[in-house]
């Protein structure tokens, strides 16, 4: 008499219907667990699908760690992101493109802090000068993909998450400018 070996379970890392953040495209859901079989090998893949890039992506469950897959952030650190917000920006004195590419790989992170401070560095009220388009498209691409996640985690829109982060950049940069301004009240005195 043989006995069948049973194939153990595998704990999987995420399940169906959970969201998750792909470093390269932010926040996704997992809308089911599937297996296929390539090249005589099944694989179990994670399908996640980027509603607002109308994507949809399939990542082996054993390379979702390689990738940089991880869980929504938890409200503590999306408190502390937010906070990243209201210091003050922190621009090198190198050339534009190199500060761009430290941009794009800080957004590409998936580390929700290094885009908080993307954000941050990028952000232009409307008493400063204009950005350039490059400017303006890395901070737009950083700010949608902090207030995605902003707004899966507090169950908001993504345009009530994007007003958010907003108030906090606009109330900081607005308070950043009012000692100028009072130091130039001072010295006209």
């Amino acid at each position: 008499m043989s006995v069948a070996k049973k194939s153990p379970v595998k704990k999987l890392k995420y399940k169906a219907n959970e969201y998750v953040v792909y470093p390269a495209h932010g926040v996704g859901k997992i809308v089911d667990i599937e297996e296929q079989e390539i090249a005589g090998a099944k694989l179990e893949l994670y399908v996640i699908d980027f509603d607002k890039e109308r994507m949809r992506l399939r990542v082996p469950t054993g390379k979702c760690d390689a990738v940089g897959m991880r869980k929504l952030a938890e409200k503590p650190l999306i408190e502390q992101a937010l906070k990243v917000l209201k210091g003050r920006a922190r621009v090198k004195r190198t050339m534009w493109s190199r500060r761009a590419q430290e941009y794009e790989a800080k957004i590409n992170s998936g580390d929700l802090i290094a885009v908080a401070e993307v954000v941050r560095d990028l952000y232009r009220s409307e008493r400063q000068p204009e950005q350039s388009y490059s400017e303006r498209q890395l901070y737009e691409a950083a700010l949608d993909r902090m207030a995605r996640e902003v707004a899966v985690v507090k169950k908001l829109s993504d345009e009530a998450a994007v007003s958010e982060v907003e108030q906090v950049l606009e109330k900081s940069a607005h308070r950043a400018e009012k000692p100028e301004a009072e130091e130039a009240e001072e010295v006209a005195a």
